[in-house]
């Protein structure tokens, strides 16, 4: 069923229902079938999209890039040695310009206020490509990546491994969460997703036959899953930590053995990228065949291209 998501920005995935959220997961299936089989359907022929990126980037600027220009539209990047923003001039006056000049925004950067006020004044949609609070386009990704796995979401059971507190576990929670995938936080207890994202997203899971779990123990929440996923252990502007979090989340290193926990020999490794080998992940489990981070990665793409077409 196709939903009218036309005008709408994505700033975090409590933007979007379950119904949604699966629409936009068939409509990626979709493109990437028309992408494989040669199609070049130009759709966003005579489209502008600007992409503001305060962070750096590999997958999401490509992502962005190839996916609006093999439609046939034209993306500008703007870092911010480029504009603006939040500088001279005000997120709200840079929202307002670009919002007469291009057909949608893309923004990745720090704070999540400053994703919320370009959506709110620019008048088109506005597309969240990470701040340090969510990282919406990334899960979409990632579901994708387990559907093309498994042939389905609900009952499957995702394990993060790591800094649960970060964007991409606290926005990987909530997507399993509406999607009905059971997903368990596996970090020491300094590292524990925070209560409100906890507590929203066990509302929702409880709503959609899923279930939440936070632990500190490594093979009690790796039992039972399909997918182990991890991220790198020091976030970009974090750097200041890396010695304090090596030593702590070394326990959690996702290596072959922890894969044998699971108890399942089908079961997946994920990494949204970029990974530091001997870290987070051994280079035996990443490079390895239970590996899916490649697919993760190129999915980025085809689930940005679909949001894109979706909204604009």
């Amino acid at each position: 069923m196709a939903f009218n998501l036309r005008g709408r920005s994505l700033l975090t995935l409590k933007d979007l229902t379950a119904e949604e959220i699966a629409y936009l997961l068939a409509l990626s299936h979709q493109v990437k079938r028309e992408r494989m089989s040669g199609q070049a359907l130009m759709r966003f022929q005579g489209k502008t999209l600007a992409l503001i990126f305060e962070k750096r980037s590999t997958r999401t600027r490509c992502a962005f890039e190839t996916a609006f220009g093999e439609e046939g539209g034209h993306p500008v990047f703007l870092s911010t040695a480029d504009i603006q923003l939040g500088a001279k001039e005000s997120v709200e006056d840079t929202a307002r310009v670009l919002g007469r000049m291009f057909d949608a925004i893309q923004f990745r950067g720090f704070k999540q206020e400053h994703v919320e006020l370009l959506a709110r004044h620019a008048g088109v949609p506005v597309y969240n490509g990470l701040t340090d609070m969510y990282h919406p386009t990334q899960v979409l990704a990632d579901l994708m990546t387990v559907q093309e796995a498994f042939g389905a979401l609900r009952g499957i059971r995702m394990a993060f491994v790591g800094d649960g507190r970060n964007n991409v576990s606290r926005t990987l929670m909530i997507g399993c969460a509406k999607m009905g995938v059971d997903y368990a936080v596996v970090s020491p207890s300094q590292l524990h997703p925070d209560a409100e994202t906890l507590d929203y997203c066990r509302r929702e899971a409880e709503a959609n036959g899923a279930r939440i779990e936070v632990t500190a123990d490594a093979a009690q929440g790796v039992r039972d899953a399909e997918v182990i996923y991890t991220d790198v252990w020091v976030s970009m502007g974090e750097e200041g930590k890396e010695a304090e979090r090596l030593k702590l989340l070394r326990p959690y290193q996702v290596d072959a053995r922890m894969m044998a926990q699971t108890g399942k020999k089908s079961s997946i490794f994920m990494h949204c990228l970029p990974a530091v080998k001997g870290n987070e992940v051994t280079a035996e489990v990443i490079d390895g065949p239970a590996s899916r981070v490649w697919d993760e990665a190129e999915n980025r793409k085809h689930t940005i291209k679909a949001l894109m077409l979706a909204t604009i």
